[in-house]
């Protein structure tokens, strides 16, 4: 009775301690077209607070999923998996637009049988799943479909580009199932919606800003006179002048609302959002954005056909709405040099957002655009308080032509971090903006004159301020090039490990630049940056330093792809007293369960949670040995042990609170 009281005590105390979580459960059936032709389906029954990655996520990003299967000669794959539509959103810690799913997915790859004797098809589906406090390591599942128990369905099923869903092989939920679910999915789709809206109201932002810069413009500003002095003197009164200048104003609007939604059918909503990762856009986005910024700085205009002017001017004298339309037509084709490079630019920008945001982006530019057209006809005494036309119009162009030059290389670097060239690193982007700004400062100042520019003859109190402000600007960037984080501009340039050296210029990865002190460095050990703490990836080399330094080891299980752990390492770790603890107190030792490097040969072994797979990255040896030894598989995960790898105080995974983590710390230091 004691032995079975123990076993009990034994076995409570191992379930409460063991955190191994299986969130994703897969299913397969199997669609038939013909007797050649079926769609595997793949369904992931996912549980509630967790999400599984797209299929298509950025360079940089999370693991997504992906499908193998064993065609050899006997299987024709006819296109890629297709998948769900799924919840995307602007991922602040990874800083770019993610898809996943929640609560369930379904995946459909279309195929064509060589062999019609073939009865199944194995597969497998590699993925990865996070909740809001860790992620799990990549998972990889077999997948058997079975041919023989294919469902016929029509030819037009698979055809759509859009998924329908798959079919349901698991039990039937009841109501109240189906309506939890309901609000799950109710629930995720409004946060997503809420900032999805976050971010079209930052466009439209950007956009009412950029239209107020182009009003400023030497091709729009002198025709807010003429054109209000156009309706005021050919209305018959005061009233029907207001009423044409507002109508004016819409087809404004309406004008460039045409030009949004063209983009966005062209392209199409979910082919939009694709943009910020693909290379060929990024570097076309470039290219288009260096032209635009040569254009403003006076190297050529970029002009519409003449003759387009002409015609549109014959349809304005018509009179009437038409005309009125024509009229705003004429302005836009008129004004194209100056507000082209600007519209361009917002369309590439909205663009690379996806969605509705280049309909939104037009309209906030042209509701600027249109406002003041608007208001001066109303109010025509206004117009004295202009100030006059001069060479401060073109001075505005150059600015926005200097703006235009250093947004180019936010989508040059971001084809570089796709492709991983290591061309324009952080270091260089930095170094080319200094030179960017640096100059429009010099601009400003009267010390360098483009091809456009009136006569100098003193600086304006403005023009010195904004000089003075851009100068400031230009002085910030410069710690950047010695590893500041540089948060006012964090958006822009590569992130801090992307980089010629990590620690800054003239850095080495002790941090003194010193080649002596360099080869100070234990065997296997790095410092992590950029807080610079000694860590080790490999388990074998951390504990043998250890027990050299007499010092605790703290295990951090982590991810390149594991959001929280940036999380940590960007928000607790900078903690004065964690950091100090981090440096001097341990051994830190981090282990990377998503590491898709290859083990060499003689480490390959046979998985002990899976019997007859092998462990053939490193990532899978480290997620083996924490789910073996910790019980638990999932990321942040922190331990802090002895020289023989027994845990001094429990364990612990996400802590985002700095001073809970520090005692945490102090806690498992006090027990070596």
């Amino acid at each position: 009775m004691k032995n079975f009281i123990l076993i009990l005590a034994l076995a409570i105390g191992f379930n409460a301690f063991s955190q191994i979580h299986d969130p994703v459960k897969w299913s397969t059936a199997v669609e038939k077209i013909s007797d050649s032709e079926y769609v595997l389906v793949a369904n992931a029954t996912i549980e509630p607070g967790w999400h599984l990655y797209s299929q298509n996520v950025p360079e940089n990003g999370p693991i997504p999923t992906t499908f193998t299967f064993e065609t050899k000669d006997s299987v024709e794959l006819v296109n890629k998996v297709i998948e769900e539509e799924g919840v995307t959103i602007d991922d602040p810690v990874f800083n770019m637009r993610i898809k996943f799913f929640g609560n369930r997915a379904s995946f459909r790859q279309h195929i064509k049988l060589v062999n019609k004797e073939l009865s199944i098809i194995k597969g497998e589906v590699e993925f990865m799943v996070c909740d809001d406090a860790r992620c799990l390591p990549p998972a990889y599942i077999d997948l058997d479909f079975d041919l023989t128990k294919a469902t016929a369905v029509k030819e037009s099923a698979i055809a759509a580009e859009t998924v329908s869903p798959a079919l349901n092989v698991t039990e039937p939920k009841d109501a109240d199932t189906a309506k939890e679910d309901a609000v799950k999915d109710k629930t995720e789709t409004s946060s997503s919606s809420g900032s999805e809206t976050k971010g079209l109201f930052g466009i439209f932002f950007i956009a009412f800003l950029s239209g107020f810069a182009a009003l400023l413009t030497p091709c729009v500003f002198p025709m807010i006179p003429m054109t209000v002095s156009f309706f005021t003197k050919q209305s018959e009164n005061k009233a029907k002048g207001i009423k044409n200048a507002i109508i004016y104003g819409l087809c404004i609007i309406v004008i460039y609302l045409i030009l949004g939604t063209a983009v966005t059918a062209i392209f199409g909503a979910e082919s939009l959002n694709a943009l910020a990762t693909n290379v060929w856009f990024n570097v076309i986005f470039f290219i288009l954005l260096i032209v635009f910024a040569l254009s403003f700085l006076g190297a050529f205009e970029i002009m519409l056909p003449n003759k387009w002017a002409n015609k549109v001017d014959a349809q304005a004298n018509r009179g009437g709405l038409i005309g009125i339309f024509f009229m705003a037509l004429a302005l836009a084709i008129v004004s194209f040099s100056c507000t082209g490079p600007i519209v361009g630019t917002l369309l590439v920008e909205a663009a690379s957002k996806g969605g509705i945001a280049p309909i939104i982006g037009m309209f906030g530019f042209s509701l600027a655009i249109a406002l003041p057209f608007a208001l001066f006809a109303a109010f025509p005494g206004w117009l004295n308080s202009l100030p006059k036309s001069g060479g401060w119009l073109n001075t505005v162009k150059v600015v926005l032509g200097f703006l235009e030059l250093a947004l180019a290389f936010k989508f040059l670097s971001q084809a570089d971090l796709v492709l991983q060239l290591h061309i324009l690193e952080r270091e260089v982007f930095i170094a080319i903006w200094i030179a960017i700004f640096g100059t429009l400062a010099l601009y400003l100042f009267g010390k360098i004159k483009l091809p456009h520019d009136s006569p100098l003859t003193h600086i304006s109190v403005g023009r010195l301020s904004l000089g003075l402000i851009v100068l400031t600007f230009t002085i910030y960037m410069i710690p950047g090039l010695w590893g500041a984080p540089l948060k006012i501009i964090s958006a822009f340039p590569p992130p801090l490990d992307y980089a010629e050296s990590p620690y800054g210029v003239g850095n080495s990865k002790s941090g003194g630049g010193s080649a002596a002190v360099l080869q100070d460095l234990p065997d296997g050990g790095h410092l992590l940056a950029p807080h610079q703490i000694l860590a080790f990836n490999d388990y074998d080399k951390g504990v043998a330093y250890a027990k050299k330094v007499n010092k605790p080891i703290m295990l951090d299980f982590t991810g390149w792809a594991c959001v929280n752990c940036r999380k940590m390492e960007q928000n607790v770790w900078v903690d004065d007293q964690v950091l100090s603890a981090l440096k001097n107190d341990l051994v830190l030792i981090s282990l990377y369960v998503d590491d898709k490097r290859k083990l060499e040969d003689d480490e390959i072994v046979e998985s002990k949670l899976r019997p007859g797979k092998q462990l053939k990255y490193i990532g899978q040896k480290w997620s083996e040995f924490q789910t073996i030894k910790f019980k638990t598989n999932t990321q942040p995960f922190y331990a802090i042990v002895d020289h023989n790898g027994e845990t001094l105080s429990e364990p612990v995974g996400f802590t985002p609170d700095a001073e809970e983590y520090y005692n945490w710390l102090k806690d498992g230091l006090s027990k070596f």
